[in-house]
């Protein structure tokens, strides 16, 4: 549980610091197509301001959104470097996947990344979109397929840009790591803008923003380089064994090289004797790639006559992502090359001949060894995004419309170095040039046949042409009834492949997510608002799909919004929605990834994770996941400063899509042995996966939002700002016909803290503006080891400014202020990702200059 402390704090501090609708022009709210006044309206929608996001210190829109409380677990950033999809970041609303969040530009959708997350996800990338020109983000915290289509079951984000922007704001910003690490990040913002189109009937607004970030190896980081976590609970020394013949480890190849050890048996697994060759595998781990990011977004709006506009806009980002991807290759019992014809995996002996220099005896010898003298192999992931988009849009006979096309698309180039080459490695190891105990003595000419450079290319486009019309109907004794409908088209496509090498059977271990496949959707909807009663309203919505690979889809929505007294307002929506099957899901795809089992029946290590090969196939039988959304809440406002609210969703998922765990598989082994294949030895190789509607996901939880501002001549301006959220139930099936299994509070389907909370204090006195923000993801239950509970986790980010002119600002960002370490976690290598990183203090300057 919370401590009473954190929690009063929490309740101190959290209600979004900018409401979006402070004009009394009418204005279209995330989440409806229809335009209103109301500053709150049938569903919660948090909204972030551009001074939110200078005051948060973060430097990218995915810092941003990744902080806030509704972001429960199960989103993905940069840390994740086993991904298919290194380099990037997204968002899991309500912890049920990237894929169930919906992310617009400016109300409409841009290309998802170029291939999935996980293998799986279909997401759009929060580091191809701009920073600089974001105006405000508005976070919608219900479902919206009525509105949007796909994929908006958990909630939508819409990231809006300006469209007029007066004068030129230049901001430049340095920070260094303060622990040590050596870690550093430069960024620069600028923003310009022509005209104004009340006044001059045209504006244009241009922003650049550019990033560029220092990589971390976990070997920087002073309390993770030596990969001994014995002091931990259920903690091991991470180190790696290696170079031995068959199935024991004690019986060493060769001696100490390179960044080999030899270490009792037993501190790698306890109960064992004898000495083992061993590695740290920290110096070869990258924790945070480094990054260089250039963003640019340009838009124009042109008043073609007083009731007609046409606007048109341009965003283009290019992203590159280094890191050290792994230890130099480990060859054994389980190295694999792709066989392209049969789709299958083959099975490359690794076996010392008679002969060969590094085998004593005379019969062949199977062995285990690491291949130090290439190099750790490394990776770096170009990604080129754009979206191009036109429209015109006016007022015509009491009509309100829009009409606008675009173009999308997402562009990858993964390159890999320091692999190996399967038929050079075969030639060698048959002829007995190459010298796996002493590997100082191998030539460089012989290592450089052996390194294999390959490159995988990706990518995903969408386009698009939406038409949209909203007027007032009639009016009833309450008030005006509103009506808003439209269509949509849209294609999309996506193509993942794989390198060259790997399809020809050349790469030794290979990763594939091969992807291949192309849509339409097109779908009509509309929406009616209807006064009740004075201050009561009734919402309608509903959207129909229809999608060209599984069929069609309808989404219906009703939401009423009462006003009860000035200071009292009720609210609340019922909906069903939708998640098509993703590519990677439905269509022409296969994958081979590479994770970890514990394995009762390992012969060597029983208790400890090893490492297996998963192949997972598309199922194109595939239904959609349909979903019921239920949301109510009350907003209290006794005076303009004091604001209280507090909502309850509540999201049933059917037809879920996925795999079944890996315990489950290795659980029915022997009533479906196909599903797992093991070596001679009798551990794990491959496990084989389809995707499959599984069952059903339960979801529901609590959002307290609270603003409290105090004004004074004498102190200047203070605001306590935040938000609290509180997950109830995250339940749903290990495998497929399984009952619902209580995962909130733990780590059964990704960690899901029941508590999460991000509060905030603005202090502002003349020149000087402060803010202090509190970070708070509550502890939970760490299912794969027995009575481990993995700890809560806190941060505080400060960051001071001060105008030193009216047109210059210098400021002072410090993340993590106290330098607090993640929580540990056995399940994990040592943090969970998703909840935190290792990056402790880091201090920044920043310098905005206004023209």
């Amino acid at each position: 549980m919370i401590r009473p402390l954190r929690l009063v704090l929490a309740l101190a501090a959290i209600y979004p610091s900018h409401s979006f609708a402070q004009e009394a022009e009418r204005v279209v709210i995330t989440g409806s197509n229809l335009r209103v006044t109301q500053k709150e309206g049938a569903a919660a929608v948090q909204v972030i301001s551009a001074k939110d996001i200078r005051d948060s210190g973060k430097t990218s829109v995915a810092d941003v959104l990744r902080s806030i409380s509704a972001n429960s677990g199960n989103s993905y950033n940069e840390q994740y470097t086993g991904s298919f999809s290194a380099g990037t970041s997204g968002l899991s609303l309500r912890g049920i996947g990237q894929k169930n969040t919906l992310i617009l530009v400016n109300g409409k959708r841009v290309s998802s990344y170029a291939t999935a997350q996980n293998i799986q996800d279909v997401f759009v990338d929060l580091n191809s979109l701009p920073m600089a020109a974001v105006q405000r983000i508005e976070v919608l915290k219900d479902g919206a397929s009525s509105v949007y289509g796909s994929d908006a079951v958990a909630g939508v984000v819409n990231i809006i840009l300006y469209r007029e922007f007066t004068g030129t704001e230049l901001t430049v910003q340095g920070g260094q790591s303060a622990t040590g690490t050596g870690q550093s990040e430069q960024s620069a913002l600028l923003q310009t803008g022509w005209g104004q189109l009340n006044k001059d009937g045209y504006s244009i607004s241009l922003s650049v923003d550019a990033q560029k970030r220092s990589k971390l190896q976990q070997s920087d980081v002073s309390w993770l380089r030596d990969a001994d976590f014995r002091d931990q609970q259920n903690g091991s020394l991470g180190w790696v064994a290696t170079n031995y013949f068959g199935s024991d480890p004690t019986r060493t190849l060769g001696g100490v090289q390179g960044p080999l050890q030899l270490l009792p048996y037993s501190a790698l697994t306890p109960g064992k004797t004898g000495q083992v060759l061993a590695y740290n595998p920290a110096p070869y781990r990258t924790l945070i790639p480094g990054i260089e990011r250039v963003h640019t977004a340009l838009s124009g709006t042109y008043q073609i006559n007083p009731d007609t506009q046409a606007y048109a806009e341009w965003l283009h980002s290019y992203s590159r992502a280094d890191q050290t991807f792994s230890a130099p290759l480990s060859v054994s019992s389980n190295l694999r090359v792709w066989n392209n014809a049969n789709q299958s995996l083959t099975t490359i002996p690794v076996v010392l001949p008679v002969g060969h220099p590094n085998n004593p005896g005379s019969t062949p010898l199977a062995f285990s060894a690491t291949l130090f003298d290439l190099g750790p192999r490394l990776k770096t992931d170009r990604v080129t995004f754009y979206r191009a988009l036109a429209g015109i849009k006016g007022y015509t006979a009491g009509w309100d419309w829009d009409l606008s096309a675009g173009k999308s698309s997402s562009v990858m180039v993964e390159t890999v170095a320091n692999f190996v080459n399967r038929y050079v490695f075969q030639q060698v190891l048959a002829d007995g040039s190459y010298n796996f105990a002493d590997q100082s003595k191998n030539s460089e000419e012989l290592r450089n046949r052996l390194r294999l450079s390959t490159r995988r290319p990706a990518q995903s486009e969408l386009t698009t042409v939406d038409l949209s019309a909203s007027s007032e109907l009639w009016t009833l004794p309450a008030g005006k009834v509103g009506f808003a409908g439209g269509a949509q088209w849209r294609r999309e496509a996506m193509d993942s492949q794989t390198s060259t090498a790997v399809l020809s059977g050349t790469e030794l271990r290979p990763a594939i997510n091969i992807i291949n496949g192309q849509r339409d959707v097109s779908a009509l909807f509309g929406e009616l608002s209807v006064p009740l009663v004075k201050d009561l309203n009734l919402n309608l919505a509903g959207r129909y799909d229809h999608y060209s690979d599984f069929g069609n889809a309808f989404s219906p929505k009703a939401s009423l919004r009462y006003q009860a007294a000035d200071w009292l307002l009720l609210r609340g929506t019922a909906s069903r929605g939708f998640r098509a099957p993703s590519f990677p899901e439905i269509t022409k795809s296969t994958s081979v990834s590479y994770g970890s089992v514990t394995d009762p029946r390992d012969p060597l290590t029983p208790n400890q994770p090893r490492g297996v090969t998963n192949i997972t196939i598309a199922n194109a039988a595939l239904q959609p996941e349909r979903s019921n959304n239920l949301n109510f809440g009350i907003v209290i406002a006794p005076s303009a400063n004091t604001s209280l609210g507090i909502d309850y969703y509540r999201i049933t998922q059917k037809g879920v899509i996925g795999t079944e765990s890996a315990d489950t598989i290795l659980a029915s082994e022997k009533t479906r042995p196909e599903k797992v294949t093991r070596d001679e030895q009798g551990r794990i190789t491959t496990l084989y996966r389809q995707y499959r509607n599984q069952g059903n996901r339960e979801v529901s939880g609590l959002d307290l939002d609270i603003r409290q501002r105090f004004q004074s001549s004498d102190w200047g301006q203070l605001s306590l700002n935040g938000q609290l959220s509180y997950v109830l139930r995250f339940a749903e099936p290990l495998s497929a016909g399984a009952e619902l299994t209580e995962g909130a509070g733990t780590n059964y389907f990704g960690s899901i803290p029941k508590w999460r909370g991000v509060s905030s204090v603005n202090w502002t006195k003349g020149a000087w503006s402060n803010t202090l923000i509190w970070n708070y993801v509550g502890g939970y239950e760490q299912k794969s080891a027995s009575n481990e509970t993995v700890s809560a986790f806190s941060s505080l980010d400060l960051t001071t400014s001060y105008k030193l002119s009216p047109a210059t600002t210098l400021s002072l960002l410090v993340q993590n202020l106290t330098n607090r370490r993640p929580s540990w976690d056995s399940s994990t290598s040592f943090f969970d990702i998703t909840q935190a990183d290792p990056r402790g203090r880091f201090v920044s300057l920043k310098v905005q200059h206004q023209f």
